[in-house]
């Protein structure tokens, strides 16, 4: 049994702008380089046989290609305790939603119980604890605007995911193109 998501990966440039962003805040523990991603799908713990269903339904799943911009930074639970700091994908692009849902119903036709919550795109680049909403306010204000670059999006991830004490330890099991254009 593995615990596991869909994702989009990033390039090396973009996650090296994200990484080099940490705000070095007491209570914000920056997420590693190499972990960042943007999650699509989360799907907690899979048997093998449900994996290999989502495997063969995963890749079937096609959208064109298209470009996502990395933009601006943002918190959940920003009014009262800080969770995660984000940055976002600007109004996102219809392709990003069309492939989230295409996704969705590979999950579902593999026989797999889909992440049902809202999707609100997002990479997480920090998670916050006991860090107050107001020392956090002054670094997201003012990266609210900023660009960290554009993402050509041509296929996506199927990561495993390991909860080790200092966070979760991603690991690539799948990579599928989907360029149907």
């Amino acid at each position: 049994m593995k615990r596991l998501f869909v994702g989009l990966a990033l390039p090396a440039t973009c996650k090296n702008a994200l990484f080099e962003l940490d705000p070095q805040l007491p209570g914000l523990r920056w997420v590693p380089e190499e972990q960042l991603h943007l999650t699509l799908s989360f799907l907690g713990t899979v048997e093998a046989s449900g994996e290999d269903r989502l495997r063969q339904a995963l890749g079937e799943v096609r959208v064109p290609s298209f470009f996502l911009p990395l933009r601006g930074v943002g918190a959940f639970n920003s009014r009262s305790r800080p969770s995660v700091v984000w940055v976002g994908v600007g109004k996102g692009h219809p392709h990003l939603f069309a492939l989230h849902r295409r996704i969705q119903d590979a999950v579902l036709s593999a026989g797999l119980q889909a992440d049902l919550k809202p999707f609100h795109p997002h990479v997480t680049v920090g998670r916050a604890k006991n860090i107050s909403s107001q020392a956090l306010q002054p670094f997201v204000r003012s990266h609210a605007e900023t660009e960290f670059g554009l993402v050509k999006v041509t296929g996506f991830e199927l990561y495993s995911s390991v909860l080790t004490a200092t966070g979760a330890n991603h690991c690539l099991e799948m990579h599928q193109e989907f360029c149907s254009d």
